[in-house]
């Protein structure tokens, strides 16, 4: 055991001192606040990165004048000439497009052209098909003799609030601010994984390639070795991490109090221009209190509960995949030789993550979702998503348990591979080699 505690020791201090470990625990904060000061200034005056833009319309059928708005960046301007003259002029023009409407009659598709010298944004292209459609439909409402004023009191807004039922009485319960924090912690999950475990093969390849591990297999065992490298890597992650959460929310506190209240009239203005939403209406969304609502479902959360299955998923999770990844650097000599190994490993992996954002929000209860809750080599990501849909108990306590199971089972194959394979050279390993390994004595 002091052997094994002098290997993490080793691999904890040698790696926590490098000054890429240093630089990255900082520089990734620093990056999460120009992320968030380009999203918010992207927000606020996105409008104005394509500058002003004029749009001449070409309207055949004869309903569209001054129906379409201008707002500061798009000005349209209506010609009486047809689609052919309409071209020659734009064509000599300065203006950005070229917007023909054709007769509209009874058919239930119409196709509106755009022509232009450069790509039309998506943006763009969807707010013209919005507007066409909006003024398509108020035709035809008044035309049938329906007053589209009486139409638009007819919608109802639905808030579907959540419960949860209990020996206690009723809770308030979100599933989505709950799955949207269990998604997070899976993507952690999904990324250290990858991030730590290929540290732990590359550093025992390093070993391996510059021969140290022969003087060090001479004090002592290559299981030793092998757990005090996993364990030694996985504290380096936690240390990383837990610095990361700590400067990231310090950082977004301020990114939010200095850019948010500046910013914020810039964008209520520029959703007023693209949504024609007046003042009054304006002033009555921001009443609604979306804060207080969004601040509510996060009360909901039970915190405690999440943090104390993300580190054990995390911890679980990380050790039984950097087993792996340990005896992969151990059956190779260079890092080009782990592609076919590591791919086999990595697919379960891959595939849980998917699933985890298609699969498992729309059936948390299904077969698939449960099974891979409970697999280890899936069970770390799946099960931190499904937590958000109360899974029971014994559920989670039997994932828990695979887990370890997973884990002393993967450290004894990977225990059985590394000790051969440490001390090998010069020759390409197949799967059928590694199979024979696990038999030697």
């Amino acid at each position: 055991m002091n052997k094994i505690l002098l290997i993490i020791r080793r691999e904890y201090l040698s790696r926590v001192k490098k000054k890429s470990f240093i630089v990255l625990t900082f520089v990734v904060p620093l990056l999460i606040m120009i992320m968030y000061a380009g999203v918010i200034f992207l927000i606020a005056d996105g409008d104005k990165l394509s500058g002003p833009r004029s749009i001449v319309v070409v309207d055949e059928s004869g309903i569209f004048a001054n129906q379409f708005k201008n707002d500061a960046t798009t000005t349209y301007l209506y010609s009486t000439s047809d689609i052919e003259t309409a071209k020659e002029e734009f064509k000599n023009s300065k203006n950005d497009f070229l917007l023909q409407i054709p007769p509209i009659g009874e058919e239930k598709r119409i196709r509106v052209q755009i022509f232009s010298e450069k790509q039309p944004g998506i943006g763009l292209v969807s707010s013209i098909g919005d507007e066409i459609e909006n003024v398509i439909r108020d035709k035809k409402l008044l035309d049938a003799n329906i007053d589209t004023a009486i139409l638009n009191n007819l919608s109802t807004k639905v808030s579907v609030d959540t419960k949860k039922l209990t020996e206690d009485g009723e809770k308030d319960a979100s599933t989505i601010a709950t799955f949207g924090i269990g998604l997070v912690c899976a993507f952690l999950i999904y990324l250290f994984i990858f991030l730590y475990g290929v540290q732990v093969m590359r550093g025992v390849i390093e070993e391996k390639t510059n021969r140290i591990v022969e003087v060090i297999i001479s004090s002592v065992r290559p299981f030793q070795l092998m757990m005090g490298k996993i364990i030694g890597i996985a504290m380096v992650g936690l240390t990383q991490f837990l610095l990361w959460v700590i400067l990231s929310v310090a950082v977004t506190s301020v990114v939010g109090a200095v850019f948010v209240g500046g910013a914020e009239k810039n964008i209520i203005e520029n959703v007023q221009s693209s949504t024609g939403v007046t003042d009054a209406e304006m002033q009555a969304v921001q009443e609604t209190g979306v804060m207080e609502k969004v601040m509510k479902e996060l009360g909901t959360i039970n915190f405690p509960f999440i943090l104390g299955c993300f580190i054990f998923y995390f911890l679980g999770g990380y050790l039984m995949y950097s087993a792996l990844f340990a005896a992969i650097g151990s059956a190779v000599d260079n890092e080009t030789e782990t592609q076919q190994f590591m791919l086999p490993i990595t697919i379960p992996l891959i595939f849980a993550f998917i699933i985890s954002v298609n699969v498992v929000p729309n059936a948390p209860d299904s077969a698939l979702a449960f099974w891979l809750s409970i697999i280890p080599l899936t069970s770390p990501v799946v099960m931190m998503v499904r937590i958000a849909y109360e899974v029971p108990t014994w559920e989670l306590l039997l994932s828990m348990g695979l887990l370890i199971v997973g884990f002393v089972f993967t450290v004894w194959i990977a225990g059985r591979i590394y000790r051969t394979g440490i001390l090998m050279y010069g020759k390409k390993v197949t799967f059928k080699e590694l199979g024979k390994w696990l038999f030697y004595k």
